[in-house]
């Protein structure tokens, strides 16, 4: 096999990665924008010493589940990988590929059950973040996503995975940018001013709150009236922020934030809660999903314990243990966030909660000063999971279950081998489908700690 080789393959699987898996010669082969069962003629355009990756040249046989991308950009812009494959078999294979990554990574065999697919599939994604540009000669504003694997944007118009109107405030950021003076960033050479778009959308609210990322340290007048300019134009916008990132990173936003016109928060409804966050708070980005999960979790321990303490560990803005607050005794959470903390206490105070203890620390700093031991505790880590330093800390503050929520089942491998290890036990893993039309799967993980040696 070499480079520019093309073969005749049929793909029998897609990857943790959402990548067609075909065989040549017992090589495996990656393929991207494949789907099970297609007949392909492929291109080989790289070689490692385990596998190959290929493109598509031809669809020979095309699958039973594919069908035609709802969004006309779906090739080129890379966000949803899998929109070209029938929605319920889009489960299936998210099914699978828990299955798979238990086994290889984790050498966990348990039953996982068919994913709980999101109520929508349509306009579900609630947190819209475009990289914003500008062309060198027509100085067009340019705002979407990257192409898969640069750093060149695709101008994105229509995006039928988010609410109709970040569209429409895109497209007025676009035209008022260039009226208003305002230039678009320039990676390579740290300069222009606008860096991001961010919209977050309440489904509960249906307005927005808009961010607008500078390259600078300060608001200067051209960006003032653009945010004003923004905010008066829409009646659905809540408000307009300005987040301040001077720095050569990748980071989209820093923790500097500053209001420019109307309010710095948007209110969500999960179960019967109503919170409030603002543009540096993280929020569930599919709500109606995230409901999924949630009453999933309050179902969970409503039917196995009685009045249990919880502990919500990493806690953004206190999302679970709000949730949960009218079925336990006690909730203890600890969030770093400074600004999250202060949503979470507002969103207990407008829901009338008396029985939540609120920690503004470092976690690992609340785990070697707390004696106390909790029923329950529940973590939501980010996409690299957690470490094995948190996870012994955890095990130590639980007396029964801990709640492994994870949006990559790789990591949630990998930690609940480690906690196999320590004694805990592992009773169920159940996916739910959070990013509809990608390869990401959300899991929640039921695990029992009660007989490991503390």
């Amino acid at each position: 096999m070499n480079i520019g080789d093309e073969f005749s393959v049929k793909v029998e699987k897609l990857s943790n990665l959402g990548l067609g898996i075909a065989k040549i010669n017992g090589q495996v082969v990656f393929i991207e924008n494949a789907c099970p069962e297609d007949d392909l003629l492929i291109k080989i355009n790289k070689i490692n010493k385990k596998y190959a990756n290929a493109e598509i040249k031809e669809i020979v046989t095309p699958s039973k589940y594919r069908v035609e991308p709802f969004c006309p950009m779906q090739k080129v812009c890379g966000a949803c990988q899998l929109q070209f494959i029938d929605y319920d078999y889009q489960l299936k294979i998210k099914q699978e590929i828990v299955k798979d990554v238990m086994h290889s990574i984790g050498g966990i065999d348990i039953e996982i059950p068919r994913p709980v697919e999101s109520p929508e599939i349509k306009e579900y994604r609630c947190k819209v973040q475009y990289p914003v540009s500008q062309t060198k000669v027509s100085k067009r504003i340019l705002a979407g996503y990257f192409k898969p694997k640069s750093h060149e944007i695709v101008n994105i118009k229509y995006c039928p995975i988010q609410p109709a109107i970040c569209d429409k405030i895109i497209e007025f950021v676009r035209e008022k940018a260039v009226e208003t003076g305002v230039t678009g960033y320039d990676e390579k050479n740290h300069s222009g001013d606008l860096r991001h778009v961010v919209i977050r959308y309440s489904k509960f609210n249906q307005n927005c709150l808009v961010t607008l990322v500078i390259n600078a340290k300060k608001v200067n007048e051209k960006i003032t009236k653009l945010s004003q300019e923004i905010f008066d134009n829409f009646d659905e916008i809540s408000g307009v922020c300005v987040n301040f990132n001077p720095n050569k990173t990748n980071l989209i936003m820093t923790d500097n934030t500053k209001i420019i016109a109307g309010k710095g928060h948007i209110e969500e409804k999960l179960l019967d809660k109503v919170f409030s966050f603002g543009a540096n708070s993280f929020f569930q980005v599919n709500p109606k999903s995230a409901e999924n999960i949630f009453k999933y979790v309050k179902d969970y321990i409503n039917n196995n314990f009685v009045n249990p303490t919880v502990f919500d560990a990493y806690a953004g803005v206190t999302t679970f243990g709000i949730v949960l607050s009218d079925i336990c005794e006690k909730v203890i959470s600890v969030e770093e966030c400074t600004e999250a903390v202060e949503w979470a206490k507002q969103t207990i105070i407008d829901n009338n909660i008396s029985n939540i203890e609120i920690h503004n620390m470092d976690a690992e700093k609340f785990f070697s000063n707390e004696n106390r031991k909790f029923n329950i505790t529940i973590i939501d880590p980010p996409r690299k999971g957690s470490t094995e330093k948190t996870l012994d800390s955890i095990i130590n503050l639980t007396k029964d279950k801990i709640i492994y929520v994870s949006c990559n089942p790789a990591t949630l491998a990998r930690d609940l081998k480690y906690l196999i290890k320590q004694g805990a036990k592992i009773d169920s893993i159940q996916p739910f489908d959070m990013f509809c039309h990608t390869y990401h799967i959300e899991n929640v993980a039921i695990i029992d700690v009660k007989d490991v040696n503390k």
